[in-house]
């Protein structure tokens, strides 16, 4: 048997949701800890082509540095993919959807910071 040509073989096509699981894992490795409380990050993507825009929401500690926290996640996003998946990331939206205080934690707990 002759082998096939490259133009010929084919592609390979990574689900749309695949590709939310490796930017939700990588947004998770991003950040140094989660609030206990805290929902795990959630992707979602669009993908076409070679090229995948994703979508990140997530939940923080308060006080925090929230805006190095999301650019470390941005960051990381896209360079996950690009490295697991083999798609360009031109764009990675983050998306804060709640704040976990500590000092709510603390005096739930019936402690002061």
């Amino acid at each position: 048997m002759g082998q096939v040509a490259p133009g010929e073989r084919g592609a390979t096509r990574i689900a749309d949701r695949v590709v939310a699981k490796i930017a939700a894992r990588a947004a998770r490795e991003a950040l140094e800890t989660l609030p206990a409380e805290a929902a795990p990050p959630h992707a979602t993507v669009s993908v076409h082509h070679a090229s995948a825009r994703v979508h990140v929401s997530l939940e923080l500690d308060y006080p925090s540095d929230i805006g190095a926290q999301c650019s470390a996640v941005r960051r990381h996003v896209a360079q996950r993919v690009e490295a697991l998946a083999g798609m360009e990331v031109p764009e990675v939206a983050v998306q804060v959807e709640r704040l976990h205080s500590a000092q709510a934690r603390a005096a739930a707990q019936g402690r002061t910071l």
